[in-house]
């Protein structure tokens, strides 16, 4: 069995779509207008985004992206912090990781 899609409920449509295209390689399957759009990515997974009011995820809830190895964490880790988002350095964990608060309203961990 293989999870199909998952959807998540933000906020703002628009810039957590461009986020996830610019950081994460997923691509625009279909939208429409500012309120949906469905994303995939190149093993077919589907994640789609609704538009929501008053998104508020449990403190723990979060998308994760692996990653092939830590030099791949560390260069999202720098282009987000040149991009000026808020996000600690990567710690080994329970995987070499770290969390960075995505517009839209979710949590997104990058790992290796």
């Amino acid at each position: 069995m293989k999870i199909n899609h998952i959807n998540l409920t933000v906020n703002d449509v628009t810039a957590s779509r461009e986020f996830l295209e610019t950081y994460f390689g997923l691509t625009c399957a279909g939208s429409r207008g500012d309120g949906f759009v469905a994303m995939k990515d190149d093993d077919g997974s589907i994640l789609t985004l609704m538009k929501g009011s008053n998104v508020q995820y449990p403190k723990t809830f979060h998308v994760g992206f692996i990653q092939e190895n830590e030099e791949q964490v560390n260069r999202i880790n720098q282009r987000l912090k040149e991009d000026g988002f808020k996000v600690k350095p990567p710690q080994h964990l329970h995987r070499y990781t770290f969390y960075v608060e995505a517009p839209g309203g979710f949590n997104v961990e990058v790992l290796s």
